[in-house]
């Protein structure tokens, strides 16, 4: 009996020597591990918040990196080493088209400045920016946002596995739809937990913002051979701005947030819509 890794099931490579009952089965086990062990630390986070408030942000941060590290740990079981790195080097691809790169930055900002601009104009307060002041923090924060506000301890998980195992049997936007469903329903506990951004969201609105942002990213990923760098960016440009411009909704304020989900939904509906041109699937690109 050969002793050869089993293939890595979000592979190319993988996707073609693998059945659809195994695949599956190393899907349904990755969601599970991504919900399970972020709701398990965030419930364990919340017991510890009076009385060890450094352990409870520790929790939490380990907590969001709960899609990152199943995809991990699932690549690793179902693959084996050679899976792994194989999956490693096809996440870390950096070669990809620069306008990828430029749209993942520089759409939420604009986005967001365009829902400011309308908030303002339909008779809203103007926002302060105390950020403004305080630039060189500013420019720090996207560092910090993109190691644990979300963007490295998802990415690898949502786009770098879950989107390229789905490929196999979907396309792009129906995958993007599914992961959006999974992605948003993964964040419900934190509506629960205060001090969290979702504490003041509205539910159905986060999950129409998330659904959005993830054909967004979906789109930008089908594009980025396999590479989780542009949804990297995105996410990271995504929820810097957001704090920046003050979009993030508080006690008494969440109508730019409003806006700027009706403004991402219309992107998304557009992207679902408009036929992909001379694009390869990254379903069938070898890396």
């Amino acid at each position: 009996m050969s002793n050869a890794p089993a293939p890595d099931p979000s592979s190319t490579v993988g996707l073609k020597q693998t059945s659809s009952i195994y695949l599956l089965r190393a899907i349904i086990c990755f969601v599970g591990l991504a919900v399970l062990w972020a709701w398990a630390l965030g419930f364990a986070a919340t017991q510890v918040k009076d009385s060890a408030p450094i352990l409870n942000i520790i929790l939490m941060i380990a907590a969001g990196f709960a899609p990152s590290l199943a995809a991990i740990v699932i690549v690793a079981c179902f693959g084996g080493r050679a899976g792994l790195r194989a999956w490693f080097t096809r996440c870390l691809n950096w070669r990809v088209k620069w306008y990828v790169f430029v749209l993942a930055f520089f759409v939420p900002p604009i986005v967001m400045a365009l829902a400011l601009a309308l908030h303002v104009t339909l008779g809203g307060a103007v926002p302060s920016f105390p950020a403004a002041s305080q630039i060189p923090l500013a420019v720090a924060n996207f560092g910090l946002v993109l190691l644990i506000g979300g963007p490295l301890g998802e990415e690898f998980g949502w786009r770098g596995y879950l989107t390229r195992a789905l490929r196999k049997w979907m396309n792009w936007r129906v995958v993007s739809l599914i992961i959006g469903i999974i992605w948003g329903l993964w964040h419900l506990p934190l509506f629960f937990m205060a001090g969290t951004a979702q504490a003041h969201m509205p539910i159905p609105i986060f999950m129409l913002n998330i659904l959005a942002g993830s054909v967004l990213f979906g789109w930008l990923f089908e594009r980025s051979k396999g590479s989780v760098l542009p949804a990297l960016v995105a996410h990271m440009s995504l929820n810097t701005w957001a704090g920046l411009l003050g979009i993030v909704p508080t006690a008494i304020s969440g109508g730019t947030y409003a806006i700027v989900t009706g403004l991402l939904v219309l992107i998304a509906l557009a992207l679902l819509v408009l036929p992909d041109r001379n694009q390869t699937s990254t379903a069938h690109v070898e890396t």
